[in-house]
């Protein structure tokens, strides 16, 4: 790809928009209506550059941007815990990774960075006003990095689509599941798992956590972590010195890792 399809501004404020470089008027939300190739043309990265009555920064497009300016419909998975994700099931080049509840697509942009242009991504999603939002994220992704995966999308529940995930791929290396109910699609998806591969149940609430564990035990899983990750920012503070942020402290979700042996 010799340049992304996709810019990136950022407010002063951290905001940041996401513009497809195109050679028409375009209404951007925040922005207002303007000719992204007209503007754009001679503002390098990180310059700066007026549109309307904003004062912006050119930016590369990567991952911390477009997670940044992702278009939102679903609760997404915070960065914090995507990268746990990403790093416990040993991700990369040529893996191949299913991913079942993509909500609006912000772990999918996380797992297609790592997978580069020889890994294999499907997802999985029951409702298709989700996946569209999910669709347009990784569209931008596919615009502005140079190697993304071959991407098959299915819709529908999960433990209703096994042939078909079957279908797709001998084996997956990889699998993440965010679903209201894990149980039923654990025991769909531990025989398409490959020898060595592991699961990683996303969890808002204890029960499903403890619902997760027994079915991955059923399903012949082992059970290698199960907890939270915390986050606490710091930042300045006004007569010197650094200090906690105010605010809360980081929980988002439980999460659960197990693997086939």
């Amino acid at each position: 790809m010799s340049s992304p399809r996709w810019a990136v501004l950022a407010e002063p404020n951290g905001r940041v928009h996401a513009v497809e470089i195109v050679d028409q008027n375009t209404k951007v939300k925040g922005l207002g209506v303007f000719n992204p190739t007209t503007t754009l043309s001679q503002v390098a990265m990180g310059e700066e550059v007026h549109i309307g009555q904003k004062s912006l920064i050119r930016l590369p497009p990567r991952l911390p941007e477009l997670n940044a300016g992702l278009v939102r419909r679903a609760q997404t998975i915070s960065p914090k815990d995507a990268g746990f994700i990403v790093a416990r099931l040993g991700l990369g080049p040529g893996d191949r990774v299913l991913e079942a509840g993509i909500g609006s697509g912000a772990l999918s942009l996380h797992i297609a960075r790592v997978l580069g242009d020889s890994g294999h991504h499907v997802t999985v999603e029951p409702r298709p006003e989700h996946a569209e939002v999910a669709h347009v994220n990784l569209e931008r992704a596919r615009g502005s990095w140079p190697a993304t995966p071959h991407h098959d999308h299915v819709e529908g529940c999960i433990e209703d689509v096994t042939d078909q995930l079957a279908a797709l791929c001998e084996a997956y290396d990889g699998v993440v599941l965010d679903l209201p109910d894990h149980p039923p699609a654990v025991t769909a998806v531990a025989p398409l798992m490959a020898v060595g591969a592991r699961l990683v149940c996303y969890c808002p609430v204890t029960q499903q956590l403890e619902r997760a564990w027994e079915a991955c035990e059923t399903a012949g899983l082992t059970v290698e972590w199960a907890g939270e990750l915390m986050e606490r920012e710091w930042g300045r503070a006004s007569k010197g010195g650094m200090r906690p942020v105010n605010g809360p402290f980081g929980h988002t979700a439980f999460l659960l890792v197990a693997q086939r042996r």
